[in-house]
């Protein structure tokens, strides 16, 4: 092993699952690794709506980064927040005044919550891509609910009993099923001056169907479910404007006092820190071998960036992101020992899934699809299997089996103090002539 190369200093920025993915296929590699992050877990994404809807609690699908990696001598952890990237120096410029120099640099630093131009509804709709999402979604509900219960104006109280969720994707199915399910069936015999079955869940989808990834009979099949749940579907008009007293769909006002956005994401500003072209996503545009074109020491994977397989953008989804840190780490290698490199980033499919409530599910894998509870089993089966640790999959595991055997969620407690909005919001209707969003 040669002094330069031992002395190669990798930082990857971000510990999602594309830096984590990466950091494990170097071990062994003749390198230093520096994990920076601006939180100090590693969440596991595709659960995130269970901790929002009270399915399972924050422990059960987030690990701290430095115990992931506390065998591993060759790999650094540091809290951080990245605000740019010095090309010319080779240093990652740190919020706090700190630089951290680099020979190969990885930014695989994620997507965000994207409002189309209006950032301003982010307050009363917010999104799920973090812990901190989760819980403040989880709050709100419970809260509304606990609100309704002392509310003596039937209007205030239709209001506290409505939620919209805006978007229809996989996201948006899975929190409007799980939401129904939980007031319809989980609540109604703990509360004595409302009756839980009267909430309205509503799902807000601006296209012509639910689920637009997947094939036509399974949006078909996602919304027949999401109604026998006692959900409302809302299909082909946008929302034009959003406020804590509710939203606006085309003309029409519907009061509700929580909202929830599921309608869009767009990549972290690494192609800002880089200045460098980027799509209208904002994902950096990269190159076959997942690096910056002209800038062969910097990769950007996962969400952030944007690259093509047979002249279709890869998806922004944690299977594709895993085997773009595993073919970055090839890469890496390959230079490292000086053999060729390995042929442009290849991404396959593994199929899309998405359940509707506690016990139904789609799944399309190409010429096989399936429906219903055989689906949500498979689809449990697979979650569980990507979770990371033997104490995570049994914790999960157990959490669904009760839920499923009893019709009990396990994690329905306010934790965080928040004024009560409904208390604060005024009950009067908004203006009738807000600005509305074109």
């Amino acid at each position: 092993m040669s002094a330069e190369a031992a002395d190669h200093h990798v930082v990857i920025v971000g510990a999602g699952f594309a830096g984590l993915k990466l950091a494990h296929d170097l071990r062994g590699a003749p390198v230093r690794i520096t994990i920076i992050d601006q939180r100090n877990h590693h969440l596991f994404q595709p659960l995130l709506y269970q901790v929002a809807t009270t399915l399972l609690a924050t422990s059960e699908i987030a690990w701290p980064i430095r115990r992931l990696f506390r065998n591993r001598r060759d790999v650094t952890t540091l809290l951080g927040q990245v605000q740019g990237v010095d090309r010319a120096a080779r240093e990652v410029l740190l919020r706090d005044g700190h630089r951290v120099g680099y020979d190969t640099l990885v930014l695989a630093t994620g997507a965000r919550h994207a409002y189309f131009g209006h950032d301003e509804w982010e307050p009363s709709a917010p999104g799920l891509k973090t812990l901190e999402d989760a819980t403040t979604i989880r709050r709100r509900l419970l809260l509304a609910f606990e609100q309704a219960e002392k509310e003596d104006d039937p209007e205030a109280r239709r209001a506290l009993m409505t939620f919209c969720v805006i978007g229809g994707g996989p996201t948006g199915v899975e929190l409007t099923g799980i939401i129904a399910e939980l007031a319809h069936k989980t609540l109604p015999r703990e509360f004595r001056r409302i009756d839980t079955r009267e909430t309205r869940v509503i799902l807000i989808e601006a296209g012509p169907r639910p689920l637009p990834v997947f094939p036509p009979r399974l949006s078909d099949y996602a919304a027949r479910a999401l109604t026998r749940l006692g959900a409302e579907v809302r299909l082909g008009q946008p929302v034009t404007d959003v406020s804590d007293a509710g939203v606006r769909i085309g003309e029409a006002f519907l009061p509700a006092r929580t909202v929830i956005w599921a309608a869009g994401v767009q990549a972290s500003r690494a192609a800002r820190w880089l200045d460098v072209p980027a799509d209208r996503a904002g994902r950096v545009l990269v190159g076959p071998d997942l690096t910056v074109p002209g800038m062969p020491e910097i990769f950007v994977i996962g969400d952030t960036a944007h690259v093509e397989v047979d002249g279709a953008p890869v998806p922004g989804v944690a299977p594709a992101a895993k085997q773009q840190g595993a073919h970055a780490a090839r890469v890496i290698r390959a230079r490292l020992s000086g053999r060729a490199a390995p042929g442009p980033f290849a991404y396959r499919h593994l199929g899309n899934l998405a359940t509707v409530g506690r016990s139904a599910a789609v799944i399309d894998f190409g010429r096989f699809q399936l429906t219903g509870w055989l689906a949500w089993w498979i689809w449990g089966f697979a979650h569980i299997y990507f979770l990371i640790g033997a104490r995570s999959r049994l914790a999960v595991a157990i959490s669904w089996l009760w839920s499923f055997i009893s019709g009990q969620n396990s994690a329905r407690l306010i934790t965080q103090k928040e004024t009560l909005r409904a208390e604060a919001a005024d009950h009067d209707p908004p203006p009738q002539d807000r600005a509305h969003a074109p």
